[in-house]
């Protein structure tokens, strides 16, 4: 790989194409792409100045895949997009929902077992649709 990210739709689709192709050629255990910024209206912070808690900004939102998985962190209000995302892949499916009580997200885990290019298509919806990111949002491959 000679680039590590992207901005448009096409070339995020085959930045992260290359990176599962590159991970598995390698043998790592996972890919992890993420976004650049956290997008206007999912930037939520926990605490105020009232219940005593210090504000926590929340990090710009990332997919793991490996093994044939995605892994990914998802608000309560970020789920119902996800499935609805999942539903249109009929070779995905949600495997696991793990909710530590000390966690604000949930973690889920989705097997998806198809080829490079779809798995890309996947994982552009899921930011776009899921984490609310804009069109020409900007994806790193921080991992692999």
């Amino acid at each position: 790989m000679t680039r590590f990210d992207a901005t448009t739709e096409s070339e995020r689709r085959e930045l992260f194409a290359e990176a599962v192709r590159a991970h598995r050629d390698r043998g790592g255990p996972f890919v992890t792409v993420e976004a650049a910024t956290v997008a206007d209206g999912h930037a939520v912070t926990t605490g105020d100045e009232n219940d005593g808690e210090e504000p926590v900004e929340r990090v710009p939102p990332w997919i793991q895949f490996g093994e044939g998985a995605f892994n990914l962190d998802c608000t309560d209000a970020e789920l119902d997009p996800l499935r609805t995302v999942v539903d249109d892949y009929p070779e995905s499916q949600i495997d696991r929902l793990e909710s530590p009580d000390e966690a604000e997200a949930t973690n889920v885990g989705i097997t998806a077992h198809t080829s490079e290019d779809r798995l890309a298509a996947f994982a552009d919806r899921v930011f776009r649709e899921v984490y609310g990111q804009p069109d020409d949002f900007r994806l790193w491959v921080t991992a692999m």
